[in-house]
């Protein structure tokens, strides 16, 4: 274990429960950060982007290594938010029904001491199963996925939205690819076992 303190820059539920699966203890801050998409910005340079700042815009006293993540869903080539309602909700899932989609997670640990920052881009794609309008309500009606990208939550009922999941990390769908943040941390000379 290195002597640098673990720091969350996120309030999302999601990334703390997954961060907690590596039981190391860990602060969880908000970062500062416009998600503003820049002209012209591609999925992938958003999140790395977006990343990268909101791990940099945490500062702590004590030596530490911060966590920054960010994640878009791209249905056929445009980027998909949070629905926040039910009639977007429906428009979204109805929009990925059959298809394929893709989730890129910007990843970045930015180490206080050393002023460094490592970043990488991780991608996950869903293959969506062909969906009835009345599946679809249904699904909304008992997971009400509203503040969730693409309108799901696959660590739930959404798994049977999906007709094949397609990528090196399942942790990576929900926000936060573990097993590449446990390679960066490592790089930074904190181990997880």
């Amino acid at each position: 274990m290195s002597h640098y303190q673990l720091v969350l820059a996120s309030t999302s539920k999601y990334r703390r429960q997954l961060l907690e699966k590596i039981t190391i203890p860990f602060l969880s801050v908000a970062p500062k950060c416009d998600e503003t998409p820049l002209t012209d910005e591609s999925p992938q340079a958003l999140v790395q982007r977006l990343a990268q700042q909101k791990a940099q815009s945490c500062p702590q006293q004590q030596p530490s290594l911060v966590i920054g993540s960010d994640q878009v869903c791209v249905v056929q080539g445009q980027i998909v938010g949070k629905p926040h309602t039910k009639e977007h909700a429906t428009q979204q899932l109805m929009a990925q029904s059959g298809n394929k989609i893709t989730f890129y997670t910007g990843l970045a640990v930015y180490n206080n001491v050393t002023g460094t920052t490592q970043c990488i881009v991780d991608q996950f794609h869903v293959h969506f199963r062909q969906l009835a309008l009345r599946q679809i309500e249904r699904y909304i009606e008992m997971e009400q996925p509203f503040d969730c990208a693409g309108s799901f939550k696959s660590e739930g009922l959404g798994i049977a939205l999906f007709k094949r999941l397609e990528g090196d990390d399942p942790n990576a769908l929900v926000g936060l690819p573990l097993i590449k943040l446990i390679d960066l941390l490592e790089a930074e000379g904190m181990t997880v076992l």
